[in-house]
This record gives structure tokens, C-alpha cells and sequence, in this order.
């Protein structure tokens, strides 16, 4: 994307086109302002539309440039933070709330691919959070009877039926989560850009916003070449956020993230790998993950950027960690790599601020966005509309804090992977 093939990678090479966008230009009047084209301002642009709201979305760079449109593409249901530590930070009522609006996330995502019949590459086999060591295990235990008592269909599978559904015996355990599943993350934001302009959205590409002000009743939102007069404005530009909203950006500490991709796995390979096609992570702090796309290549990722010395780090480390999850591979050759930034709170939750009189909006998803994003998109429609109140919705409403010592927290972030992946291949 934009002319660099380690943004996208994969994605943007497999993805069907975006739909035709220019600039803003000129003066236009619209009921909401959308500002970022990700899952949550693109969710919240298709809402709004279909109950007929004018909608002006406006998109620094193109559709999914952030997050939306590099990450590994795994549909799952909550957040990071077991179910019971969520409950009790954000307390009983807000707390079974949000994990309940979460865990149907996925549904709510696969309801909009079927509805809108949006190509992306769909597999609703679940996923598989799978345990390294003792501790794994008795992590994903506790997940899952977390979520058992919440109802959930989750169930921890033992070390041979998860060998059997991975075609490796490197863990301990997994917990299947029959709500999740994974998709092509780029085709995705796509096709919810294309449902939203369908239903009457305008969408406006590499129009970053450089001013927004209040003027009355109405905002006034500025880019180089135009201003949207707007009654509400929505904020979505997350951890990738410039211009009036960089603070969403700075209450955040990136976290880089990578993809390799390999050549497609040829018919022998599939039997063993992955039948299921589950989408797997692990238990480590810095985690590994892997999944196949439509076309059998599997996609394997880890913390860690691909640039200077990390580039030949992060790449000889993946191509050890297979070696060892999947010998049958051999000689490991990568077709695609790519890295983008996930935005990480304090308290791995999510935010829900206030700019101003009619302005709103969801960020920090701790790598969580897909679900949580769509999810966000829609509540934020719902309290535009008038459906809901503030207080109804999923998050209390918090000021903007800036992260203390942000800068040498992701140096060492960055830095610490290369030192884990020069180590070994922790398996």
C-alpha cells in the first residue's frame, strides 16, 4: 500500500479493490463525521447509513492503512483480559456488559459478510489459543472456565487432540473457541467500505484531518482542500491517530507486530496442517501466531517490526520456529512480510472518550480490533441515533492521558523482541 510492500503484504496482494474514493474538496454538510477508515469508523458509517443518516467518512490514507488492514485476521471473541479481571476493573454491571457485547462480536461480524455479501475469505472453524508448558495450560484452563460460567462454547482440548487439529505436537493444550474464526482482514475493511457507500455513506481518501472545530451547534471539520459542517463528529482513528486527535495516539504504547507468509502449501501438507483451518496464537508474552489463507499459504507472525536489524532477526527466527512446529515444511521460503503497530493501554481496555459536544469515540484495542472495532462502530451509531445513552454504553467514559515514558517503552518493546527472537525458538 501506498507503494511499500511491508505495510500490507499478503493482504493487499489477495485483497479484491477498494472501492473508487478521491479527496475531499470543497464544502459539504453532513449529520455525522466519521474520521478514520477502519472497522470502527467504517461499522459506524455503514450504521448510520442504513438508518439514514448523511455520513461524510474521512481517511488520511486509504481505506484499512491502519490497523484494519494489516493485522493477522483472527475474529475473536473478548479482549485480552480474562473475564473476571474485566468485570472487576470496569465492576459487575459495565463489566458483564462488555463481555457479552464482545463475546457475540464475532457474530456480529460474520452477520455483515453474509448480509453484504463481502469477500473476504471466512472460515468460522473457531480458533485455538494454545498453551506452552504448565503455565500455558493452566492459563487457558482458567479461560475457560471463565467463560464456561458466562456460557460461552469454549473447551480446553487435551495435547493430542490439539496435535491432531494443528499437525504438531509442540503444546500442552489449546482452547477451541467455537464462537471466532479468521478472515482476510484488508477484504474485509473493504467490504465494509463498499456496504457503507452503498447505503448512502460519502467516503473521502487521503483527506487527513488538520482541524476541527465547534462553531454553535455545528463541528467544523477541516483537511487541506475542504470542511464537512457536521452535527456529531466520530473520532476512530486509534493508534494510528495525527492531527487534532494525535492524543488518542500518545495514550497508547505501540507494539509492532509482523507476518510472514509462506508460498501456498501444496495438497499433502494441508492434510496435516491445519486441516481445520483454526486461527492459532500461544500463550507467551511475545506470542506467535500462525493461520492459512484461502490459498493454503500459512501466515506467521510474532512481536516485532521488520526493519533494520530486526528485518533478518524476526525472519531467521520464523523460518527456526517452523523448522521445529512443522519439519514436514522444509526449506521455508516466504512470499510476503509485513508489520504494522497495535495500540496498547495501560490496562489492556479499550477507551471510550468525549472531544467535545457530539463527539465521540472507541480506541486502544490491544490487538483486538477486528470484533471490538465492528462491535464499537455499531454502539456508536446506536448513541447518535438516540438508541442509547452514555450510560448504556459498553466503557465508562475517561479523559485523555498521555502514557508515561512512551517513547523508551517501545524502543524496548522493539528491542526486546529482536533480543527473544536472536535466543531461540521458544517452543
Amino acid at each position: 500500500m501506498l507503494g511499500d510492500p511491508r505495510s500490507h503484504g499478503l493482504w493487499e496482494a489477495t485483497a479484491p479493490a477498494a472501492p473508487p474514493t478521491h479527496p475531499l474538496h470543497g464544502h459539504v454538510s453532513a449529520d455525522v463525521a466519521v474520521i478514520g477508515g477502519g472497522y470502527t469508523g467504517m461499522s459506524c458509517a455503514l450504521h448510520l447509513a442504513e438508518a439514514g443518516r448523511r455520513v461524510v467518512l474521512l481517511e488520511g490514507r486509504e481505506i484499512g492503512f491502519g490497523g484494519a488492514g494489516r493485522n493477522v485476521g483472527l475474529i475473536n471473541a473478548g479482549l485480552w483480559v480474562m473475564p473476571d479481571d474485566l468485570s472487576a476493573t470496569l465492576g459487575p454491571v459495565l463489566g458483564e456488559r462488555l463481555l457479552q457485547l464482545l463475546g457475540d462480536g464475532p457474530s456480529l461480524v460474520m452477520a455483515l459478510i453474509d448480509r453484504h455479501g463481502i469477500a473476504c475469505e471466512l472460515e468460522r472453524n473457531g480458533t485455538l489459543h494454545c498453551a506452552v508448558g504448565p503455565e500455558g495450560l493452566k492459563e487457558i484452563s482458567e479461560r475457560e472456565a471463565q467463560w464456561q460460567r458466562r456460557g460461552a462454547p469454549v473447551r480446553v482440548l487435551d495435547a493430542a487432540e490439539t496435535a491432531q487439529r494443528l499437525g504438531t505436537s509442540a503444546y500442552a493444550g489449546s482452547l477451541l473457541d467455537l464462537r471466532a474464526g479468521t478472515l482476510q482482514p484488508l477484504a474485509y475493511a473493504r467490504g465494509l467500505a463498499r456496504a457503507a457507500i452503498a447505503a448512502g455513506a460519502a467516503f473521502h481518501t487521503d483527506s487527513p484531518v488538520i482541524a476541527a472545530d465547534r462553531k454553535g451547534e455545528r463541528w467544523k471539520v477541516r483537511t487541506a482542500s475542504g470542511v464537512v459542517d457536521a452535527a456529531w463528529v466520530v473520532v476512530a482513528t486509534d493508534a494510528y491517530s495525527t492531527g487534532p486527535w494525535r492524543n488518542v495516539r500518545t495514550e497508547q504504547v505501540h507494539l509492532p507486530y509482523f507476518n510472514l507468509a509462506t508460498r501456498p502449501l501444496g495438497a499433502e501438507l494441508l492434510k496435516s496442517i491445519l486441516p481445520g483451518r483454526e486461527g492459532v496464537w500461544d500463550t507467551k508474552t511475545i506470542l506467535s501466531s500462525f493461520r492459512l489463507d484461502q490459498a493454503g499459504r500459512l501466515v506467521f507472525g510474532s512481536v516485532g517490526a521488520l526493519r533494520n536489524t530486526g528485518t533478518v532477526i524476526h525472519k531467521a527466527w520464523a523460518r527456526r520456529a517452523l523448522a521445529k512446529l512443522y519439519p514436514q515444511l522444509g526449506a521455508v521460503a516466504f512470499e510476503h512480510e509485513w508489520y504494522g503497530q497495535i495500540g496498547m493501554t495501560d490496562d489492556a481496555l479499550p477507551r471510550f472518550h468525549k472531544f467535545g459536544p457530539n463527539a465521540v469515540g472507541f480506541s486502544g484495542y490491544n490487538g483486538r480490533g477486528i470484533s471490538p472495532g465492528t462491535v464499537f462502530g455499531r454502539e456508536l451509531a446506536q448513541l447518535i441515533l438516540g438508541e442509547k445513552t452514555e450510560a448504556e454504553m459498553p466503557l465508562p467514559l475517561t479523559e485523555l492521558r498521555e502514557t508515561s515514558f512512551r517513547p523508551f517503552r517501545e524502543a524496548y518493546y522493539e528491542a526486546g523482541a529482536q533480543v527473544a527472537h536472536l535466543a531461540g525458538e521458544r517452543f
